[in-house]
């Protein structure tokens, strides 16, 4: 498999991520919008809840910045291919944690939680993804 191929498959894999992220809300908005919030007291909490699982996500974007640098360093080696399997790996573990905010705000919807919070939350994992674009620098 050439680069090209490569970054074209994690190119797509991203907007992948990124659909996933968005999915669960706009599918819980749209089926379970109008119902009655079952426990409107939990709204707050779980909207810290959302923002507080951001930071879950700065381990993995180390891990993922450190693979970067490898890969960087691997290129036009015998160690290329491994070194691409390895970001990747890194990469879908650190995408999977920037989803958490968008997940929570989909989940905030039984307990009521305005648009705008829900809204603020799916911005932060839709700019936590941007952070995991492979740089055009990279090959």
């Amino acid at each position: 498999m050439t680069r090209a191929q490569v970054k074209r498959r994690l190119a797509l894999a991203w907007w992948q991520y990124l659909a996933v992220a968005l999915a669960p809300l706009l599918v819980f908005a749209w089926a379970f919008g109008g119902i009655q919030a079952l426990i409107p007291v939990l709204a707050m909490p779980v909207f810290i809840a959302g923002v507080a699982s951001m930071f879950l996500s700065l381990p993995r974007f180390g891990a993922y910045k450190r693979s970067l640098i490898s890969t960087q360093k691997a290129l036009n080696s015998a160690e290329e291919p491994a070194a691409w399997i390895e970001l990747a790996r890194v990469r879908r573990l650190g995408m999977l944690f920037a989803c958490l905010p968008a997940w929570v705000s989909a989940l905030s919807v039984f307990v009521g939680l305005e648009a705008v919070p829900q809204i603020l939350l799916v911005i932060s994992s839709a700019v936590l993804l941007y952070l995991y674009r492979i740089p055009r620098q990279l090959g």
